[in-house]
């Protein structure tokens, strides 16, 4: 596969969350966190990779906090996929320079703020502790994108029933084929929710066009242990 090329369908079926990710030049960079698609088609953009402590340079600096932990693997720096294993065409070098998935902006000052910053500045009132100033986080992905993390949470409807937690994404011929989710409740395994279920996530949540009925009826289906 050529450099600057898309990864073949085939690639993308071997896609699995928690899959160990290394660099061309055989570095370990980190492990597959999210993998984020498209919110209509759910086609795969990119993939957010979380840095080792290595990696990432924390290790050297024992103690010392971390800005960036996930970057931002556009699909088209994928050489190679095996279910355990992400190969980048990107040597470590280029790796590290990376765009940081998520970034952050101080919020702008809202009234009552100065006296909440100032109160804090000379210990506050009744020994309340100190205030740190309010931070936005903004993902580097295309308006319409969402991301699948595993252990995201998996609703049924948008009634506030849990069905269970996100375990990993099965791709097929380089379309989503569905989820693999740990339930909760009913079910006694893990279960897979077809591609057709599943409705718009707001990045907290994915959820799935069941009803509560639905999911029991599946439920009565399963395979007795």
């Amino acid at each position: 596969m050529s450099a600057g090329s898309e990864p073949s369908a085939r690639v993308v079926d071997d896609f699995h969350l928690g899959a160990s990710v290394h660099t061309s030049d055989g570095h370990h960079a980190g492990t597959l966190q999210r993998v984020v698609v498209d919110g209509e088609t759910w086609d795969p953009h990119a993939l957010v990779v979380r840095e080792t402590e290595w990696f990432s340079g924390k290790a050297l600096a024992p103690g010392a906090g971390m800005m960036v932990a996930e970057v931002l693997v556009p699909l088209d720096a994928v050489d190679s996929v095996t279910p355990g294993d992400v190969r980048l065409k990107l040597d470590k070098r280029a790796t590290r320079n990376l765009p940081p998935y998520l970034s952050y902006q101080y919020r702008p000052l809202q009234a009552g703020d100065q006296w909440r910053y100032t109160a804090a500045m000379v210990g506050g009132p009744l020994g309340a502790g100190p205030l740190f100033p309010r931070l936005d986080e903004t993902a580097d992905k295309e308006p319409g994108d969402i991301e699948i993390r595993h252990g995201e949470d998996v609703m049924i409807g948008h009634d506030g029933d849990k069905l269970g937690t996100v375990q990993d994404v099965l791709f097929d011929e380089g379309e989503l084929a569905g989820i693999v989710v740990r339930p909760v409740g009913f079910f006694k395994h893990d279960i897979v929710v077809q591609v057709r279920f599943l409705d718009r996530s707001d990045d907290m949540a994915l959820f799935v066009r069941m009803t509560s009925e639905d999911v029991a009826k599946l439920a009565a289906f399963e395979a007795p242990a």
